[in-house]
């Protein structure tokens, strides 16, 4: 089925529709890294293209991809190969930022207005940082941070993304996707879990009390884990004794599991999946079958003229942090 693809490139003034070459490529990751758009061109005499243009990409009338060309390539062939990235692009900016009683909402909307970046919707975190200092490191970390805090306290995960030259950020229970995989939708697949990493069975907290003197611990463990893979601790010193208990019980709830890791190549593709989302698997693998729901960790679209294919990796298992 041909799809109807646009492909629109601003330089000041004047919008061009290029003849693009080859796949276009449009890639997202979970955090840390912004939206990305990779297409070829055929050089014209009739239009120009410079760092800093304006690149949008829809298609099928579905709004895909809004961003700003950080790169080019030309070969001798008189092929322009560019490199688009989305608004998430500017938070690789680093800055020092002091702020107090803030939620991780509060923050993105901060520093959006400083740096003059574009929000759309923006979910309440509703969960207030007493105090922070970030100092000289980028606007990514600042921001994952506030939300890994958020999340160690609330046991709620958020995916911040830009929709269309838009910062929006979603609760994981916003992120769902009506989409199923199974063990012959994909060209080839690779499945593993695991208890190696980011699994813990026991959380250990300690705060130095300066009014008593003394050192308070808060403890959360699972005996039925504990005796079937070891003790798996994870421990960290707190800076303040607000709610140490619930964290601790929070932290436990939330990486006293195995992780899986699924990744599968040349999907059908669906332009409403992106990292971040939430999909179905149900996958017989012979000794073991996986029936859950799973997170998009990467997720590349590759567009062609007859064909739109993905390649996924996602990840399941409440220790999805």
């Amino acid at each position: 089925m041909k799809s109807d693809i646009e492909l629109l490139i601003q330089h000041d003034n004047k919008i061009y529709a290029p003849v693009v070459q080859e796949d276009i490529i449009w890639s997202t990751e979970r955090k840390g890294t912004p939206g990305m758009l990779e297409f070829k061109i055929i050089y014209d005499l009739d239009f120009n293209v410079s760092e800093g243009d304006a690149v949008r990409f829809r298609v099928n009338n579905c709004n895909i991809f809004y961003g700003f060309i950080f790169k080019l390539e030309h070969d001798k062939n008189r092929i322009i190969s560019l490199t688009a990235y989305d608004q998430l692009r500017y938070l690789k900016n680093k800055d020092t930022y002091v702020y107090e009683n803030k939620t991780a909402s509060e923050l993105i909307k901060m520093i959006a207005d400083d740096f003059k970046l574009q929000c759309g919707n923006i979910d309440d975190t509703n969960f207030k940082i007493e105090s922070r200092i970030e100092s000289n490191i980028s606007l990514f970390d600042m921001i994952q941070n506030a939300l890994d805090i958020t999340l160690q306290n609330k046991k709620q995960l958020y995916v911040l993304y830009d929709d269309f030259g838009k910062l929006t950020l979603k609760s994981l229970d916003n992120t769902r996707v009506n989409f199923l995989i199974n063990e012959n939708s994909a060209e080839n697949y690779n499945y593993s879990s695991s208890i190696d990493s980011e699994t813990y069975n026991k959380v250990k907290l300690t705060y130095d009390n300066e009014k008593t003197g003394l050192r308070d611990v808060y403890i959360a463990k699972d005996s039925h884990n504990i005796n079937k893979w070891g003790v798996l601790q994870y421990f960290e010193v707190l800076n303040d004794n607000i709610n140490g208990k619930s964290k601790a019980d929070a932290l436990l709830k939330l990486y006293n599991t195995k992780t899986q890791k699924l990744t599968v190549k040349n999907i059908l593709g669906d332009n409403n999946i992106r990292a971040g989302s939430i999909i179905v698997v149900f996958m017989d693998l012979g000794s073991i079958k996986v029936k859950n729901m799973m997170l998009v960790e990467k997720c590349k679209h590759k567009y062609r003229e007859s064909e739109h294919l993905m390649d996924l990796t996602l990840r399941g298992g409440e220790s999805i942090a």
